[in-house]
């Protein structure tokens, strides 16, 4: 590991927050999938699987950031204990009211509990990191690039696991064993009380929610949109290698892609910028807009593995900086919030652009679909450039208090 790195994970407590942070959220890379695998091994319905993966990811988009507010304002610690029993409890009845076959309508409720009481815990560790970092500014960026490579790692393994557990062991195993990493890791999260950041309660002149921030209405659309090409990259790389008559390599396909943007993670935040945040936010934006071209004209895989790998580069020169711009301008007490709130965007974009593209490959083929992720990022650059640029002072570093 590059020295940037060793010195960050010195920072004091940061190895043990960093340690739970991943045990943690593995589960987010997890649970849609289990449930998926669990209530249509069940039922025999994968319409029925669906939807109630569906209900629990509405339910974590509304109660993520709603949980970050509260443990800006009474600490992590408070809050997250008890979300994270009351989720065990319902990730547990879940699983029971499906394995006894009670009516379909009770795994609806189950799973809207389930949601709502998970918490972006990516969030609230990168919110350590800017508590931990608080007099090493500079160093922040190598944080957060540090955490995209953890989220990267997770959205490789997890489905990995869950998919073998699932199928290899029992149906309900995946979703059991995604729930236990989260009980087990937000626990060890919440017991760290050196590292926690303090509470901070609303302060006068603060109204509402953390969208009252002109520099969030913009991030927000943004993080959604960047959150559809992630979705629709998978959905359309998975179609590809079908077509090409090698479905097994989609894996593979995914792999190269997700190995570019850790990559370029690492090299983002090992270097010492002089640019500023928002001009590197706008700048990784309109690269990643140009690079999602060449898929669609790919015909080959061994080329497209190549072109989505240098896609990839372009992923995560967009998204650190987006976090940095949420740490940088959204005031403290409201900065959990804020984190949480963009990281449940991506999570909404990924469905929708996995349901866009999947409609777009049944119609047209793999290769139509991959105009999915070009039109969002396309989108992503309109409004992160004009917003950003737009929104003149009202957008500008908030001080910290």
């Amino acid at each position: 590991m590059s020295s940037p790195y060793r010195d960050l994970l010195s920072v004091r407590g940061a190895r043990s927050f960093v340690a739970a942070g991943f045990v943690g959220r593995m589960s987010m890379s997890m649970t849609g999938i289990g449930i998926v695998l669990l209530v249509s091994a069940v039922t025999g319905s994968y319409g029925i699987a669906g939807a109630v993966a569906a209900t629990l990811s509405v339910a974590y988009a509304v109660g993520a950031p709603l949980s970050a507010r509260l443990a800006d304002r009474y600490g992590q610690r408070r809050v997250l204990v008890p979300l994270v029993l009351v989720n065990s409890a319902a990730f547990a009845l879940l699983i029971a009211s499906d394995l006894v076959g009670l009516a379909v309508w009770t795994l609806f409720p189950l799973a809207a509990l389930a949601g709502a009481t998970q918490v972006s815990l990516g969030a609230w560790v990168r919110a350590r990191w800017s508590h931990a970092l608080r007099d090493r500014p500079e160093r922040l960026q190598t944080a957060f690039s540090f955490e995209s490579v953890v989220d990267e790692s997770i959205f490789v393994a997890g489905p990995m696991i869950v998919t073998a557990l699932s199928t290899g062991v029992h149906p309900a195993a995946g979703l059991a064993v995604a729930s236990a990493l989260t009980l087990t890791g937000s626990l060890a999260l919440a017991a760290q009380r050196g590292t926690e950041p303090p509470p901070r309660p609303r302060q006068e002149g603060h109204h509402g929610g953390v969208l009252a921030n002109p520099a969030v209405r913009v991030l927000v659309p943004v993080f959604l949109m960047l959150g559809v090409v992630f979705g629709a990259i998978d959905i359309s790389g998975v179609a590809f290698a079908e077509e090409q008559g090698h479905k097994a390599m989609a894996g593979l396909v995914l792999g190269c892609y997700a190995l570019g943007s850790a990559a370029a993670a690492l090299w983002y935040g090992a270097r010492a910028w002089a640019s500023p945040l928002d001009r590197r936010f706008r700048t990784g934006l309109l690269v990643l807009a140009v690079m999602m071209i060449p898929p669609v004209l790919v015909t080959d895989l061994w080329t497209m593995m190549i072109v989505v790998f240098f896609s990839g580069l372009a992923i995560s020169p967009s998204v650190i900086p987006g976090y940095g711009l949420i740490e940088q301008r959204v005031p403290p007490h409201q900065l959990t919030e804020g984190l949480a709130l963009v990281s449940t965007m991506v999570g909404l974009g990924v469905a929708a652009g996995a349901s866009a593209s999947g409609r777009l490959v049944d119609a047209y083929g793999s290769s139509a679909s991959f105009l999915v992720p070009l039109g969002a990022a396309v989108l992503a650059a309109v409004v992160g450039v004009a917003g950003v640029r737009g929104s003149g002072p009202s957008i500008t570093k908030v001080t910290q208090q």
